[in-house]
């Protein structure tokens, strides 16, 4: 077996990446001020025009919330999107995969809930079998949970892919041999860990019993580790999930297919994951409205989480903010923000929560509206009974949407909204559903102009600009700042002036 690592030192084969620097104070408005200035002289002098990298790098530290919340925006894309790239490359110093006979034994992963849930449990299972130098075996998916998907790993992805695409980072088997399972003393040990446990967690409790029993089984494997990691562990988490998880062709060829139906009809569309279903209801504990038949319901179906209050209140919920929007009050704010009747909505959900008297409210302010069984018909049918590839299915759409909109922090929205960053900050847009929640509560009482222009002010900052406030900073797979990057001027020699002062400014 191999050797243990040594948990005091940095897992790399060429040292450790820099720490990271202490938070610089805020720069004042003068100095900003003063820094716009100059920043003009060196573009006269210099024959060099200050890049919109330059400008939104400033802005973002300059303007005040008032100037934010008037500044119009293009409601379809961001004018600074393209300054940004995803760059997750594999650095020389990051240790190559460990040989599978010299390995420290197999890691099995047992995932655990929904489609993305599961993706979030592979991509960390990838990083803790590279800190353990283990063999990790393709992970299993969860066949148990409330969606009751008996879909197995090769049926979504690309295994052969995902084996290949890892093998610099990670050596991945399909299974363990049968010469090493027959010559095992016992079966594989099972474990659960902590959620967001540590690496040095990994190493000092899991190691151990990893290279005494040769192969090890961690289960319900969904948030196991930390969300801060060392930059280059981040970015293999961004090759793992940006890269290495493909879809099976049969899917990647429907989703697809769905995608080209509706640029056929439309250049451009909006996608909105509705998540209104009986299950996200109950889960949030909030009411919407239905009497006693709706408490009932969605009381019966928040028992199936043992660990979840029974006794919340709806009311404390939704001021809170942890209530998604019902589908109207979704198709409010969209109207509100500026897209009109006339814009081609596709609606990723499962269940409706009330089927179509709920849905009618958000029909009728977008004819334009589509599901995928709408546009797929019988294409859909080999898939129907399988909810993970219908989710798959969805996943692509969403994510070649023009602008996604997502409807609670779940983590189909963390997954999307992270993987649109990387792939060019294409817009998403979050509801801000706290404001909105109380905005709602009086929304027919006033002139629809002044509706709109609370609207457009709540939700400055969540519409998927750049250098929007991070929301989802605390979790990476929605925030993966580590693999995301921004292009610079190419005339290097012209620009040190402003970069020596931009440094400043950062």
């Amino acid at each position: 077996m191999g050797r243990k690592p040594d948990p005091a030192k940095p897992h790399y084969g060429g040292g450790s990446a820099s720490p990271k620097t202490a938070r610089r104070a805020q720069p004042s408005p003068v100095f900003l001020g003063t820094a716009l200035f100059v920043l003009g002289f060196v573009s006269l002098f210099t024959g060099h025009i200050v890049t919109d990298a330059d400008w939104s790098r400033i802005r973002s530290r300059w303007r005040s919330n008032q100037v934010r919340n008037t500044e119009p925006i293009d409601i379809w894309k961001s004018r600074y999107s393209n300054l940004y790239y995803g760059c997750s490359g594999r650095s020389p110093k990051l240790r190559s995969a460990v040989p599978e006979n010299s390995s420290t034994g197999y890691l099995l992963i047992a995932t655990s809930g929904g489609l993305n849930q599961q993706r979030i449990g592979i991509t960390d299972a990838v990083v803790v079998a590279w800190i353990l130098n283990a063999t990790l075996v393709v992970p299993e998916l969860d066949h148990h949970s409330f969606w009751k998907d008996d879909s197995e790993f090769s049926d979504i992805f690309d295994t052969d892919w995902f084996i290949s695409y890892l093998s610099k980072d990670v050596t991945v088997v399909k299974r363990i041999p049968y010469e090493v399972m027959i010559s095992m003393d016992k079966l594989p040990w099972t474990m659960r860990t902590p959620r967001k446990s540590m690496p040095e967690f990994y190493i000092d409790e899991v190691l151990p019993i990893l290279m005494r029993r040769r192969a090890l089984q961690l289960t319900k494997f969904d948030y196991r580790l930390a969300n801060d990691l060392d930059e280059e562990l981040q970015k293999l988490r961004c090759r793992v999930n940006f890269h290495a998880l493909r879809f099976k062709k049969p899917i990647q060829t429907l989703g697809k297919k769905l995608v080209r139906r509706l640029r056929v009809m439309s250049s451009r569309y909006v996608a909105i994951h509705l998540r209104f279903e009986p299950d996200m209801l109950a889960f949030s504990g909030c009411y919407y409205g239905g009497g006693e038949k709706e408490r009932k319901e969605l009381a019966e179906i928040r028992k199936r989480w043992d660990t979840l209050p029974q006794d919340l209140s709806a009311e404390d919920e939704r001021t809170r903010g942890k209530c998604p929007l019902t589908p109207h009050e979704i198709g409010l704010m969209l109207r509100a923000v500026g897209f009109g009747n006339e814009t081609y909505l596709y609606v990723a959900s499962g269940e409706i929560y009330g089927g179509e008297e709920t849905l009618r409210p958000l029909r009728e302010l977008f004819p334009n509206f589509y599901t995928k069984e709408m546009l797929a018909g019988d294409d859909l049918k080999p898939f129907l009974p399988f909810s993970s590839r219908l989710a798959a299915i969805d996943f692509i759409v969403c994510d070649e949407s023009d602008v996604f909109v997502t409807n609670n922090n779940g983590n189909m929205a963390k997954v999307l909204a992270g993987r649109r960053r990387y792939m060019g900050h294409k817009r998403t847009i979050r509801p801000n559903t706290r404001k909105l929640n109380v905005l709602f509560q009086t929304w027919n009482q006033t002139g629809w102009d002044t509706f709109s222009r609370k609207v457009k002010k709540i939700q400055r900052g969540l519409m998927g600009e750049p250098d929007d406030p991070r929301h989802g900073r605390d979790d990476f797979h929605e925030m993966p700042s580590s693999c995301i990057c921004q292009r610079v001027p190419v005339n290097r020699s012209a620009t040190m002036q402003t970069r020596n002062l931009l440094s400043q400014v950062r």
